[in-house]
């Protein structure tokens, strides 16, 4: 039997990078997938490769997780596709690029919405139904932005830092009623974050940052992805030399400190 026989698996930002990646190796282990992300014909054509990989059936969702208002009623059509979510994966989110001071306040708030209260919106609406269940998984995709503040993203760093709070908290309330939280934590991954990631002004990047083009590729992130949440990881850290900066935060914050005021944020 494939690892994820008989599980519905539901996915955000699955249209590119690690949302896609990860979908298309979870359809190799057989699971039946939901997709969510903005762009609708991706979402097609993670559908048809998600299904000629093996999927029992696939669901696409596409939605602006920006609209806050609507996610609790997102939420509740992808319950209904198939009657119940095992795994819920949230990835989708968005960078930044800017001082605090340059910023805007309109630039904070959008990368808050996606980052932080739209995962939370969400695994609010699908927790309780989890709990009914008998059990489920969350996971959730942060960055090491958020075990440590990063020049340039100060709105980024904060929203990743959230979500650990938020997820370990659910992961001390509800281990008890078989709840599982497993936090990603990527380093650099070649995906179009930095291409999409807010200027201070609100408009695109649009280019891949030097740093992040030297990161490992989406498929080798959702083959560590899909392992940790198979075996329930609470946390697991993806991504190449960079990942040291998450061991010498912990044992040594200090030089830790030194370093990111030297690192080249682009």
């Amino acid at each position: 039997m494939q690892k994820f026989t008989n599980k519905i698996i539901w996915i955000t930002g699955a249209s590119s990078g690690i949302g896609r990646a990860t979908a298309l190796r979870f359809a190799q282990e057989n699971a039946t997938l939901i997709l969510t992300a903005l762009e609708d014909d991706l979402l097609e054509e993670v559908k048809q490769e998600c299904l000629a990989l093996g999927s029992p059936a696939v669901t696409t969702l596409p939605f602006d997780l920006s609209k806050l208002d609507q996610l609790p009623q997102l939420a509740q059509d992808a319950l209904q596709a198939y009657g119940r979510i095992d795994v819920f994966y949230n990835n989708a989110g968005i960078s930044q690029r800017g001082t605090t001071v340059e910023v805007s306040m309109d630039v904070i708030r959008k990368v808050m919405d996606i980052d932080y209260y739209a995962p939370v919106i969400l695994t609010k609406a699908i927790l309780p139904k989890m709990i009914e269940q008998g059990g489920g998984q969350l996971a959730v995709t942060t960055s090491i932005n958020g075990l440590f503040g990063f020049p340039l993203r100060c709105a980024y760093s904060s929203a990743k830092h959230a979500l650990y709070g938020f997820y370990e908290t659910i992961a001390a309330e509800n281990y008890k009623d078989n709840i599982r939280v497993t936090i990603v934590t990527p380093g650099r991954v070649q995906t179009n974050i930095s291409v999409n990631a807010l200027e201070k002004n609100g408009e695109k990047h649009g280019k891949m940052d030097a740093g992040q083009a030297g990161g490992i590729t989406p498929e080798k992130a959702a083959d560590k992805i899909v392992k940790a949440i198979y075996k329930q990881k609470r946390e697991v850290l993806v991504g190449s030399k960079e990942l040291v900066m998450v061991y010498i935060k912990r044992f040594f914050p200090g030089l830790c400190a030194r370093i990111a005021r030297t690192i080249k944020p682009m």
